[in-house]
């Protein structure tokens, strides 16, 4: 097992909460003085994939960013509200946000792989968390999980950037699961992707559910349609001057896209705007 920061925040996440695995309530998610997001409810279940869909603009990344602390990282940041992981606040006042994402792994919209060897890639968060077993062993087992290794068993020692784009978000994959998360976080991870890297990723997606549990944001309703279970829709508000993201919809994906409870929901689907 991966080595986790303390006792402390090992008790706080340890207990389950049935199929719902986490519980994300947005009432205000602000930078600054702009407030980005407000009143979204998204239950994210055990062994799913959830999507997020709706124009650019309307909080998808903020709302999926919240699930794992990354808006920490984002001067002026401010939270309303609480995200169960486990049943257990993940914002609560002694946990530590590096411990969240050991459990919450996240997977960004550009590939984003470090100026070092493939194998150091993906050894890199085993390193950082001491891991204590075989480091080649595990190695080889993200690569095989992400669908690499036979691409690259044989050049382990050359540069993560020498591999080609869909690659290199396979090796960002493949880093993310080495440390063995509950949950893997994708931010439109094929949106620099040409359509047959699109399409390996979104199969590796179908395959990672076996282990993981996932949510995806994502511009492409038909690979919302394709990879999910379940789909939030989120719009924007502008009726006091700004542009504030919210929840319209969520639902089982083929419901939401067969028979839209919302009229906003209706029409973007539609391709009424976009």
């Amino acid at each position: 097992m991966i080595a986790t920061p303390s006792d402390e925040v090992e008790d706080l996440l340890a207990n389950g909460d049935g199929d719902l695995l986490l519980d994300c309530r947005i009432r205000n998610l602000y930078y600054g003085s702009f407030r980005a997001v407000r009143d979204s409810h998204i239950p994210i279940h055990r062994g799913s994939v959830t999507a997020f869909i709706g124009p650019s603009g309307c909080g998808k990344s903020s709302a999926l960013r919240c699930l794992n602390r990354m808006n920490d990282l984002v001067r002026g940041f401010r939270f309303d509200g609480h995200v169960h992981f486990r049943g257990k606040d993940i914002y609560h006042a002694h946990i530590d946000p590096v411990a969240v994402r050991r459990y919450i792994g996240m997977v960004f919209q550009q590939p984003n792989p470090f100026a070092m060897s493939i194998f150091n890639n993906v050894a890199f968060g085993l390193r950082l968390n001491r891991y204590r077993g075989d480091i080649g062993e595990k190695v080889e087992e993200a690569l095989r999980g992400a669908a690499l290794w036979e691409e690259v068993k044989d050049k382990l020692k050359n540069s993560g950037l020498s591999l080609s784009g869909g690659q290199q978000q396979r090796l960002c994959i493949a880093r993310a699961i080495a440390t063995e998360p509950e949950v893997l976080l994708m931010d439109e991870p094929c949106s620099a992707l040409d359509p047959i890297a699109t399409r390996r990723i979104e199969e590796l997606i179908s395959e990672l559910t076996e282990k993981y549990t996932i949510a995806i944001v994502t511009h492409n309703l038909q690979q919302a349609k394709r990879v999910a279970n379940n789909t939030a829709f989120m719009y924007v508000d502008t009726s006091e001057g700004g542009r504030t993201g919210y929840l319209v919809e969520f639902g089982e994906t083929q419901e939401l896209f067969d028979s839209p409870q919302e009229d906003a929901t209706k029409r973007y689907i539609q391709g009424e705007f976009s």
